[in-house]
């Protein structure tokens, strides 16, 4: 692969240099204001957010992702695509323009609106940094199986140093440029990820004369499993244990992206709550129409490059996509392929590097709002000094976003051999566990307490992480993080069947054996707040 390494540099580099000319104007031009590193300053209108949304939740795991796992393994595949877009059906329904409402930077607002502020804060600032920092382990590990593809093999030199340059560059957006710079980013890889997903669906069908049959009777012949490749059950099928994985990840799928600190903090950005709710409206088409290309680029790898090539290339599938590009441009050696293929690999990098960039802000927004603020609030009431600043604040948050790189960077190199889109989908497992209990519950349960709100993020979060280690995932299989030992006890891959239950019940049971009495004026005042925006920021 080594020929195609001069354009797509050439690519990478060009809009690395865009990005951080963006970065440096906007941090030319800002305030240094809470509102303007968090928010953005609240300017964005609905369609700009919408851009940035869609900037922001089509991920490596996306693009690269889910199409080497339809690639790989057919219908089964096909739960990722299915399962993001519905989850966006969750976010419109139940949370947008009620978070927007209730919050100012944070899921955390949201809930400490009618809570103890401390306890509520720590919980939620914790679960947030810990999702975002599975998410980013994700994008990177995207990125190091690129690189790798580009320097024609699998170097894990070549990975490592991949994995942390996007951690200098993620660093370098959200320090200077904050929410703002962040968010045209996102807008400028949202245009370049559709043009490049719309331009390869269109090939493979013309290369297949829009004859949909005939590409899907194809990829079953080149699959090597056969017939078996568009029935369920290739990947999740077979025993009991693929079949409860199979409804565990769908679950977290469908739940998890409401939990998504990244995602959330986006509806912040928006003036007003119904800009909010048209953002996610407008968002919808333009994601939805995306993975029904993801499936379409899958099959069409299956058909054209095969899925043992994929598997052949990467055990994982992260590179299907690329590798159809170079079939589609004339295959190895041609100037069309190399071409597109190079383009399709800078597009694949320009996701990840928009993308890290959004959830290191929400994670660090997190750190600096949720963490920093709170603990320091508290001390100073004690010693009755002045509150911390927003200015503080910022200046936490730029720290922070160099230790959230710094240790997302040191589990990515140890999952380069996992699926991203797999990747991601432990991310969302804990993003519903933790974050979406305590969230629904804050905005619809009247007798809802501090007590119940903690309990609820750690009865998520706690069970999840755990029910990880010691799942196949980490050890006691030849595909696991450490196939050399054996601590597996969980039979499951994803965590979602067992751990969102469980945040669930362990809100509901803190609220009942609370001896605080929940604060009826909170809840009203929160509850008036959410459905008509009387209050909001």
């Amino acid at each position: 692969m080594n020929g195609y390494q001069p354009l797509a540099v050439l690519l990478f580099s060009a809009f690395v240099a865009v990005t951080l000319g963006i970065t440096a104007w906007v941090g030319r031009n800002r305030h240094g204001s809470a509102e303007e590193f968090y928010a953005g300053g609240r300017l964005f209108s609905p369609m700009e957010n919408a851009f940035a949304i869609a900037g922001d939740y089509m991920s490596a795991a996306s693009f690269l992702g889910i199409s080497g796992v339809i690639a790989l393994f057919g219908y089964d595949g096909m739960l990722y695509s299915v399962g993001f877009l519905v989850g966006w059906l969750v976010v419109l329904l139940l949370v947008a323009e009620l978070v927007r409402n209730c919050g100012r930077f944070t899921l955390a607002d949201v809930v400490a609106a009618r809570m103890r502020e401390r306890p509520v804060r720590i919980a939620a600032g914790t679960s947030s940094v810990t999702v975002s920092v599975l998410y980013l382990v994700a994008q990177m590990v995207g990125a190091g199986s690129l690189v790798a593809l580009l320097l024609g093999g699998t170097s894990e030199a070549a990975r490592a140093w991949t994995v942390i340059g996007v951690g200098a560059l993620m660093v370098v957006y959200v320090s200077l440029g904050g929410m703002r710079a962040t968010t045209w980013i996102q807008i400028v890889k949202a245009v370049l990820l559709m043009a490049g997903s719309i331009a390869l669906t269109v090939l493979v069908l013309v290369r297949f004369r829009f004859d949909v049959n005939d590409l899907l009777n194809t990829a079953v012949a080149h699959s090597g499993h056969g017939a078996k490749f568009l029935a369920p059950g290739l990947r999740y099928g077979g025993d009991w244990t693929a079949r409860l994985d199979f409804i565990s990840l769908g679950l977290a799928l469908v739940l998890g992206t409401a939990g998504l600190p990244h995602i959330l903090s986006r509806f912040y950005t928006v003036p007003t709550a119904r800009a909010a709710r048209r953002s996610v409206v407008w968002s919808i088409g333009l994601i939805g129409s995306f993975y029904l290309m993801t499936i379409v680029l899958g099959f069409g790898a299956a058909a054209l490059v095969g899925s043992d090539a994929v598997r052949t290339s990467n055990a994982a599938g992260n590179t299907a996509v690329p590798l159809l590009a170079l079939n589609l441009g004339g295959g190895a050696g041609s100037t069309g392929g190399t071409i597109l293929f190079a383009v399709v690999a800078a597009v694949a990098f320009a996701t990840i590097l928009a993308v890290v960039a959004g959830i290191t802000l929400a994670s660090s927004a997190s750190v600096a709002h949720d963490l920093y603020a709170s603990l320091r609030r508290e001390r100073e009431r004690e010693r009755r000094r002045e509150r911390a600043t927003p200015r503080s604040e910022v200046a936490v948050a730029r720290v922070a976003a160099t230790g959230i790189g710094a240790v997302a960077i040191a589990l990515s190199l140890l999952a380069q051999d996992l699926n991203v889109a797999f990747l991601v989908g432990l991310a969302f497992a804990v993003a519903a566990s933790a974050n979406l209990p305590v969230l629904l519950y804050s905005l619809f349960w009247r007798n809802f307490t501090t007590r119940g709100a903690v309990w609820s993020v750690y009865g998520g979060l706690i069970p999840a992480i755990l029910l990880v280690v010691l799942s196949p995932v980490v050890s006691g299989s030849p595909e696991a993080i450490f196939p050399g030992v054996d601590f597996q006890v969980f039979p499951l891959d994803n965590p979602g069947l067992v751990s969102v239950p469980l945040g669930f019940l362990a809100g509901w049971v803190g609220t009942v054996t609370s001896a605080e009495p929940p604060d009826e004026a909170k809840h009203a005042e929160t509850e008036v707040r959410s459905l008509t925006g009387a209050g909001a920021v």
